[in-house]
């Protein structure tokens, strides 16, 4: 399923192991972010679409909103019209965990030394799956015209898993650090919601596993363009055991509750 030889995730501890915890470091230092290029293999890529692509047809939820980058509808010192509220669109479709038991995304999530390497790079005692039927792990689909547009992370990390790159659009975007604890830099997300900064681009291909530091660093997926979607897993560890989404968030996300 994985190229192990490439990224020794079985091997904690080995001196190949070591290597790999320390780029990905150096690489969350300097960019904000990690990739393991290729890390699912070309085979697990496609027996994974196999299973998606059908229930994406038939079971997933077309999640729909308009939304400003800060997913909140008031923002302290900020008038309603400020042009850092300027609202821009989100469209995806969203299968659930439970619509992925015993994929190899699924063996993936649950994996211990694939959540041992995590938290090491993360310097995190230990991280833990979610307590969720419905959420720790989603696959969303981007289709022609959709995009998951400007927005900042709930929460510290962020990793995904590409499955399926689009024929145009459907690219990675980010501004690194726009804003900071300290700093909210309103004017600064102006001029990136109006077009003013030009974001990073980080183009990806299938099989590519990322880890992003999205909570101060502005980020999107451009509009997709032609009949190949974009399909992306998300895989959500936790510092603590239990977590879980709300009934009314599980109904925000997912169109249904556990």
């Amino acid at each position: 399923m994985l190229d192990l030889d490439r990224y020794p995730l079985d091997q904690p501890g080995s001196p190949e192991w070591q290597a790999m915890v320390t780029a990905a470091k150096a690489g969350l230092g300097r960019d904000g972010l990690f990739n393991l290029v290729g890390l699912m293999r070309p085979e697990a890529v496609e027996a994974t679409l196999d299973h998606v692509r059908p229930r994406m047809a038939t079971e997933s939820f077309n999640h729909s909103r308009w939304h400003n980058i800060y997913f909140k509808d008031e923002v302290d010192g900020l008038a309603p019209d400020d042009p850092a509220l300027t609202k821009v669109e989100t469209a995806n479709h969203t299968l659930c965990h439970d619509q992925m038991q015993g994929t190899a995304l699924d063996q993936l999530y649950n994996w211990a030394p694939f959540m041992e390497f995590l938290a090491v790079v993360m310097d995190q005692p230990q991280l833990f799956v979610m307590d969720d039927p419905l959420s720790g792990l989603n696959v969303l689909e981007y289709r022609d015209g959709e995009a998951l547009n400007w927005h900042f992370d709930r929460s510290i990390f962020t990793t995904t898993l590409l499955l399926q790159a689009p024929k145009g659009g459907g690219v990675f975007e980010y501004a690194q650090n726009l804003r900071s604890d300290d700093d909210p830099n309103h004017s600064g997300i102006a001029d990136l919601l109006q077009g003013r900064m030009t974001p990073t681009q980080m183009p990806q291909d299938a099989g590519t596993l990322n880890v992003f530091l999205g909570r101060n660093t502005a980020h999107r997926v451009s509009r997709i363009k032609g009949d190949r979607s974009r399909i992306v897993a998300v895989l959500a560890h936790y510092d603590r055991p239990g977590a879980r989404f709300s009934p009314s968030e599980q109904m925000g996300f997912f169109g249904r509750t556990a």
